[in-house]
């Protein structure tokens, strides 16, 4: 059963050592999840250290995998960057081999033991990927049977290289996959040389539109939001769902899966209203709101994803920090989703927050990312954007109190039960 207004409890105690993960995602070409690479560290900042004949980051996937990939990716895949150390090692054992594709890092050498290796475990049905391509040289010849991905890195090849690289490994039949791509205008390029899959946060970026107004089916849930956090009576409520045939139906689909668990079946929308609660209701339309109005009931789109995996985790950090005060962990959840409106809209936030009635400490939060929840959100922002991790999450982590293994205990929490949301509450 999903519940979702669940913090009280927290997550349950995974027993992680130190280390951090981060996870961005991959998305295919018509900007669906496809995947998401994944970054272990077992040091604040820096590489991996290595400490014996098997590299502490092997060490930390090992330990992932026995915890569950599916708390981490859920049904996408997992891309997970491998060394000599780790594909010379036993680890192989933990990982599923249908969920992960092993990223071969650009510094590995190509040499017979690591061609042979990489051959045997191909021939078990792991998968392979070359990471930070940006030519053809006598490694990337010698690996390149052996892989189903190439990714290249939008920051280090010129277009008018990426444009002769990309058609030679598609006549090869690789999948290509785009990194750090950032802008608009860069995965129009990588769409146009035909990339299949596209990694970075250009649709996280908002793109303002002066004048733009909210569509109807998202006044509808902005004006309900607002009937909602009011305190308008129930009838009010049952009238404004019925404004929108899309809301009404997923409001009655929501009831009865079992994110709710309701003992018989629900038909009318004012048991859905009694049924749901306020808290419950309020957490429901804020995530419907990244939902797209025509794909409402099988939407995964990233900024959705994004949205609720950044709301869970600033919720259970707040927690976390404020014991047994659901009120500070509500808002800390309101601030996570709304801080991607901005996005969602295409308006700025400063014009969101004229339309909608905000607290001092979250508009603080969401313009300035000042007080107590602006920290949260700027390390839950730094943690989304891996290249940005070593420089900004143990100062931030310093002035919370938090260790790391309690950061990726909660990550971990926040990345399931985001998946498990999108997959039944919507």
């Amino acid at each position: 059963m999903i519940d979702l207004t669940l913090h009280d409890s927290g997550p349950q105690s995974l027993r992680v050592r130190e280390f951090y993960l981060g996870r961005q995602p991959i998305l295919d070409r018509n900007q669906a999840l496809f995947g998401y690479e994944l970054l272990f560290r077992n040091a604040p900042v820096g590489p991996a250290h290595i400490t014996n004949d098997l590299s502490a980051t092997a060490a930390v996937i090992a330990h992932a995998a026995q915890l569950g990939m599916e708390k981490t990716i859920g049904d996408a895949l997992g891309f997970v960057n491998v060394d000599a150390s780790v594909l010379m090692s036993d680890i192989f054992s933990f990982l599923p081999r249908e969920k992960v594709v092993l990223e071969i890092i650009n510094t590995m050498p190509a040499t017979p033991e690591i061609v042979t290796r990489i051959r045997e475990l191909a021939s078990h049905g792991f998968r392979f990927a070359l990471d930070d391509v940006t030519g053809e040289n006598e490694d990337v010849l010698a690996l390149l049977p052996l892989v189903d991905y190439v990714k290249m890195d939008m920051r280090n090849i010129p277009l008018s290289t990426l444009s002769k690289l990309a058609p030679r490994f598609r006549q090869e039949k690789k999948k290509l996959v785009a990194e750090k791509v950032e802008t608009r205008e860069e995965f129009k390029n990588c769409l146009d040389l035909g990339f299949d899959y596209f990694q970075g946060y250009y649709f996280s970026k908002p793109v303002i539109m002066s004048g733009k107004k909210l569509s109807p089916s998202q006044l509808a849930v902005m004006e309900l939001m607002t009937l909602v956090t009011s305190d308008a009576d129930n009838q009010e409520i049952e009238r404004a769902i019925k404004r929108d045939v899309s809301l009404a139906l997923n409001l009655l689909r929501l009831v009865n899966t079992p994110a709710v668990g309701a003992r018989q079946r629900i038909d009318s929308l004012s048991q859905a209203v009694t049924i749901l609660g306020r808290r419950q209701l309020q957490r429901w339309l804020q995530i419907m709101l990244y939902a797209e109005p025509s794909k409402r009931g099988h939407s995964m789109t990233p900024l959705l994803m994004l949205a609720t995996t950044r709301g869970r985790l600033l919720e259970l950090l707040a927690g976390k920090l404020r014991h047994n005060q659901r009120e500070v962990a509500d808002i800390a959840f309101t601030v996570g989703i709304m801080s991607l409106m901005d996005t969602l809209f295409g308006i700025q936030m400063a014009d969101i927050l004229e339309q909608i009635p905000v607290g001092d400490e979250v508009r603080d939060a969401l313009l300035q990312r000042g007080g107590f929840y602006g920290d949260l959100l700027k390390l839950v922002e730094c943690i989304e954007r891996i290249e940005e991790m070593d420089n900004h999450i143990v100062p931030t982590l310093r002035d919370l109190a938090m260790s790391t293994d309690e950061l990726v205990e909660l990550e971990m929490a926040a990345f399931e039960w985001s998946d498990n949301v999108v997959r039944y509450a919507l």
